[in-house]
């Protein structure tokens, strides 16, 4: 009856080489990151519709994003890793039209320029533009929640974006 005993060293030994295993990984997908800093500069807004305030919150959205999925501290000067750019586009434009040759839907797309600065590796060093869009009815306007939602809506894919070509290598 040495089975029993056999199949739980096994079991045991099975469970640590799992656990070990993981070691190297993380929910975010980033591996081990060699750096310990980050800054996020102010991104400027360079489109040729301004809509006041979407450089500040785009900004804010990818340090709250760094902040939360990485062990990685923020600071101002001097970061191992440093984001900077500008927002190329902002504009709203038709999409579908009605029978009657009017606008059924219309799209907000959004495109910022990123520079990534690894001091660490500067061979992950890149500039890339990366965008997004939001698609809304024509016959409403693009202003308070819904324009908050929509802002939200591509910060949130384009931060991720940012995320996982700098650090998860996406």
């Amino acid at each position: 009856m040495k089975t029993p005993h056999t199949l739980y060293k096994f079991t045991a030994f099975l469970f640590c080489l799992i656990l070990s295993s993981c070691g190297a990984y993380n929910f975010t997908g980033t591996g081990k990151i060699d750096a310990e800093t980050f800054q996020v500069n102010y991104f400027l807004n360079n489109a040729e519709l301004i809509e006041p305030g979407i450089e500040r919150t785009f900004t804010i959205r990818l340090q709250d994003l760094l902040v939360n999925q990485t062990s990685l501290n923020m600071t101002n000067t001097n970061a191992d890793l440093v984001y900077e750019g500008e927002i190329t586009q902002f504009r709203v434009s038709p999409m579908t039209a009605t029978a009657d040759q009017t606008a059924a839907q219309n799209r907000l797309y959004i495109a910022i320029n990123v520079r990534f600065t690894n001091r660490k590796n500067p061979e992950d060093d890149f500039e890339k533009t990366f965008s997004h869009f939001y698609d809304y009815p024509a016959n409403n306007q693009l202003i308070g929640a819904q324009l908050t939602t929509a802002l939200e809506e591509i910060y949130e894919r384009i931060t991720q974006d940012v995320f996982n070509a700098s650090l998860a290598k996406w």
